[in-house]
């Protein structure tokens, strides 16, 4: 059953267990591992987090949006990411909101809102209450778990 709450310094809802998707994707241990790089099952899978200032996509920009490297799905437009100054990219708001879940962390003695792909239930990071107007809020995401599509250019 799942239960869920929203959170009142950000209006994010918590909550047990991941929304109700059509096109979800269930993959075994060993077909996750076999799709993706150690790093990347180390945090997709296992809620794991890289180093600061060491991962890819802190730097990139362009037109596009970064999508999951689980399952493809997007979850930031380009235009939305911001230098935190953190270590890790950051941006303002999702894609889509329906892309994204929230779950209450409390891991290592901290009360923090971890983020996670709808599709596919990967950690991906989490998200603050520091960031810039409008949203003031912070998606800190580890940028070994995104993929950068650019915008495709229109033809004639």
């Amino acid at each position: 059953m799942n239960t869920s709450q929203v959170d009142p310094a950000t209006g994010l809802t918590f909550r047990t267990t991941p929304p109700e998707r059509e096109d979800r994707l269930i993959l075994s241990d060993a077909e996750w591992k076999k799709k993706l790089t150690p790093e990347q099952y180390k945090i997709l899978r296992n809620h794991g987090t890289e180093p600061a200032f060491c991962g890819v996509n802190l730097e990139s920009k362009g037109e596009g949006a970064y999508h999951c490297v689980g399952c493809d799905l997007p979850l930031f437009n380009a235009t939305e990411k911001f230098d935190s100054g953190s270590g890790w990219p950051s941006y303002t708001s999702p894609f889509n909101k329906n892309n994204l879940w929230y779950r209450q962390d409390t891991s290592y003695g901290m009360r923090r809102i971890e983020v996670l792909c709808a599709r596919c239930d990967g950690h991906l990071g989490h998200v603050f209450e520091d960031g810039p107007p409008p949203t003031g809020l912070r998606y800190c995401i580890n940028g070994t778990i995104l993929k950068f599509k650019p915008k495709e250019k229109a033809t004639s």
